[in-house]
């Protein structure tokens, strides 16, 4: 029964670190370290990337630290793997029904910006290295998913500390390696397509995001009770389809179309929680 929660913790942590290029320190980091913008500034577009994957992997293992620590804690209470399995199922529940928005519950939002003054401080190594930790370490910017939660915690219910940790350093690479999307953006207008083609596709990553943790579910589920594995997969298929179904008759005709994006710096707003 472990070995069904590590698979899904897996999926589950390649799907959030993908859906969390949507939040807005990572589409910040897709529009400030691009080849254009590193021109800018003086440095090789390269090189920042490769602090910044650097920096990903690096908080990504701070991540999987505290699965670990947990993991430990779970493996030292001994619980029986019934028990950890029908935990795991629970959190892959609540992850799908707030990541679906049932009935209008929303994962809450934790505003925290990367700081864009870095840019004009320091060197690209340091900018670079400290944006993908924050990015990578996926607690310490705006989280976009429930699934960046149910990493450390589906890591913890292995009950291994190892395959926590690494669980967190394959979050934090995928989130790093992100910045490479960026690679090919050597003018303003093909920074400004990017971010249009990026936008389309927003719903979409939450919808991917939400039939991971609905098949992980189900997986787990089939583990826990195999008859009862079918009735939970046409339940969570029923809800997540309704809920995607209203959505589509409530959303608007038209859309507005996308201001172009700045090619060099990315400024927000500034946000009194840092």
């Amino acid at each position: 029964m472990t070995d069904v929660v590590l698979v899904t913790a897996v999926a589950v942590a390649l799907a959030a670190a993908a859906r969390s290029t949507w939040s807005p320190c990572g589409r910040s980091m897709l529009s400030t370290l691009t080849p254009v913008g590193e021109r800018g500034r003086g440095h090789r577009f390269g090189a920042t990337a490769a602090w910044f994957v650097a920096g990903g992997i690096l908080g990504g293992l701070c991540l999987g630290a505290l699965g670990a620590g947990l993991a430990a804690a779970v493996a030292a209470a001994g619980p029986s793997s019934q028990v950890t399995t029908a935990v795991a199922l629970g959190l892959l529940l609540v992850g799908t029904a707030l990541d679906a928005e049932l009935g209008g519950v929303a994962l809450p939002i934790h505003r925290r910006q990367v700081n864009e003054r870095w840019l004009d401080r320091y060197r690209n190594g340091i900018y670079g290295l400290g944006f993908g930790w924050q990015i990578g370490v996926g607690l310490a910017t705006y989280i976009m998913t429930a699934g960046v939660y149910l990493v450390p915690l589906l890591g913890a219910l292995t009950g291994r500390p190892w395959e926590a940790l690494a669980l967190g350093g394959l979050f934090g690479a995928v989130r790093g390696l992100a910045v490479l999307g960026g690679r090919s953006l050597r003018t303003p207008a093909a920074l400004a397509d990017f971010h249009r083609r990026l936008d389309a596709l927003g719903r979409r990553s939450q919808r991917a995001m939400v039939a991971v943790e609905a098949a992980g579910a189900v997986a787990v589920a089939g583990v826990l009770w195999p008859s009862a594995a079918v009735a939970v997969a046409v339940a969570v298929a029923a809800v997540v389809g309704a809920v995607a179904l209203r959505r589509r008759r409530v959303a608007p005709t038209t859309r507005p179309v996308a201001a172009p994006v700045a090619p060099v710096e990315w400024s927000p707003a500034p946000d009194p929680a840092g």
